[in-house]
């Protein structure tokens, strides 16, 4: 007897069909597993065993023999429990539905047969509408996330009876369906606003600016002085998700099981802040089941890295590589995985070990030497990757005693959609949508200075002591802030803003 029920599993932030192939035959009792599962594949025959039988079905004592196909694809998870238990009610002529081929089953079984929720539903999903599978069945608590990609029936099972029942036609399962616009759209408010931050009026600009072109940047300033609070606002002023990217940062946190209880997509840019001990590995992404790392989970949002200068350096080198190609590519033997990692990294960065160097009103106690050592940790090649530097002040008592309402973070977000818009229409075609992604090529073709704005450049590099790399960096932002006031062509006061933005390639840093 011989049953094929259709599941899917996983490759890196896509999915793909898996078949299980079921044969029971005469012989010694025994329940054989091939297919390149790992751990939790190989230990489902006996949640299944006992599910099975709790559920009040009949578990054939005889030689089973189950096949994960294609069978040089590492299969990895507990989803698989449930396609396997009903594989062998179909081979044991337990399940008479003729259409079962169309379905796509998921779910891990405890041992009375209820099924649990499983990470990944979404991507799987869309594989199962790609495959022109037409329904879907799965754990109820992973329905909401299955129930955004149209064009395919979700099925929310609570137990292997439920799911048997349906297919016996004895009691149906309700389709399940939710208005995706509505989610989208209700969902898009934020609990931090721009507005709550007080003074500070320079680093706000500054990270209009970023937001406007898509620069990373770094923030230098005392402890207090309001780094943190301003970076965890940045996602309130970046572009307004689209569908399909609130759909690709869903897929990515799916997998990696951090998305929200009962969220079905996340409409939010993400923002990111892992804690300066972070491995490798863990912020970039791999391990021996290899998972998406906290630059993938910042996708199309914000990476923010504080004490920038505490982090192990060589966690900060692998960022270099996913910071320029916007991509994670994970190797291993038998494949290769890449996970999306187009964000924006802000760092936070005191200005010296006791923190005290641009404030004035307390006294720093570190050596000159002792400053230039501090920031030179970081590698040039990756501030080669930063575009904005900014200098942050402490915060003076009369900016936050003042009454006034500052700026919103919506009046703000209506500025920088119209200076990315600006953007995408030049670079239409180019497959690049901000300003930070332009190539050498690009800033000759894109950031062209007349004689004052050269001038002005050569001056500041002979006067401030700017490094080679400053100057992309500098065009790039340059040409941000022109966009920002919808000029056409760089002039003399958008270089000499973007120039303030280098305090890092100037001497008194370099030494």
């Amino acid at each position: 007897m011989l049953s094929k029920i259709k599941s899917l599993g996983l490759m890196g932030i896509d999915g793909y069909v898996v078949l299980v192939e079921t044969d029971i035959s005469n012989g010694l009792p025994s329940f054989d597993m091939v297919g390149l599962g790992d751990t939790a594949v190989k230990e489902s025959k006996e949640r299944v065993r006992a599910a099975v039988k709790n559920a009040g079905f009949k578990f054939h004592v005889n030689r089973i023999t189950v096949n994960l196909a294609p069978a040089d694809k590492k299969k990895e998870g507990s989803a698989f429990d449930l396609p396997i238990a009903l594989g062998i009610l179909a081979a044991t002529r337990q399940i008479n539905d003729n259409n079962i081929d169309k379905s796509a089953f998921l779910g891990e079984l405890s041992l009375d047969g209820e099924i649990k929720p499983v990470k990944g539903i979404l991507p799987m999903a869309i594989t199962a509408k790609e495959n022109g599978l037409k329904n879907i069945f799965l754990p109820v608590e992973n329905a909401d996330e299955a129930a955004v990609v149209s064009g395919i029936n979700i099925y929310p099972a609570k137990s292997i009876k439920d799911v048997v029942n349906h297919l016996n036609k004895i009691k149906n399962i309700d389709k399940y369906v939710v208005e995706r616009e509505d989610i989208f759209k209700n969902n898009m408010s934020y609990d931090v606003d721009f507005s709550d931050v007080k003074g500070q009026e320079t680093v706000k600009r500054a990270l209009e600016v970023a937001a406007s072109g898509g620069h990373n940047c770094i923030m230098i300033g005392s402890p207090g002085c309001g780094k943190t609070m301003i970076a965890r606002r940045l996602p309130t002023i970046l572009p307004s998700m689209i569908f399909e990217e609130a759909l690709e940062v869903t897929k990515i946190h799916s997998i990696a099981g951090v998305l929200p209880k009962n969220t079905s997509l996340i409409t939010q840019r993400p923002f990111r802040s892992p804690h300066h001990t972070i491995s490798n590995v863990s912020l970039t992404g791999g391990g021996r089941y290899p998972k998406p790392g906290e630059i993938s989970l910042a996708h199309y949002g914000v990476l923010f890295l504080d004490e920038l200068p505490e982090f192990n350096r060589s966690a900060l080198e692998v960022l270099r590589q996913p910071l320029e190609d916007g991509a994670v590519t994970i190797s291993r033997v038998n494949a290769s995985l890449t996970y999306p990692a187009r964000t924006t990294l802000i760092c936070a960065a005191n200005p010296c070990k006791c923190g005290n160097y641009l404030d004035d009103s307390r006294e720093c106690t570190c050596t000159p030497r002792q400053i230039q050592q501090y920031l030179g940790k970081l590698s040039g090649p990756l501030l080669d990757r930063i575009d904005l530097h900014i200098e942050v002040a402490s915060i003076q008592y009369k900016d936050l005693d003042r009454e006034e309402e500052c700026e919103k973070s919506d009046d703000i977000r209506k500025r920088v959609n119209i200076t990315r818009k600006i953007q995408q229409e030049r670079y239409k075609g180019l497959n690049i949508y901000s300003n930070a992604e332009l190539s050498p090529s690009m800033i000759k073709k894109y950031c062209i200075l007349d004689d004052e704005c050269k001038s002005i450049l050569e001056n500041a590099f002979e006067r401030l002591g700017l490094s080679a790399r400053a100057h992309g960096r500098i065009l790039k932002v340059a040409r941000t802030i022109a966009d920002m006031e919808e000029s056409k062509n760089i002039k003399a006061n958008h270089l000499l803003e973007a120039i303030q933005y280098r305090s890092l390639d100037r001497k008194i840093w370099r030494g």
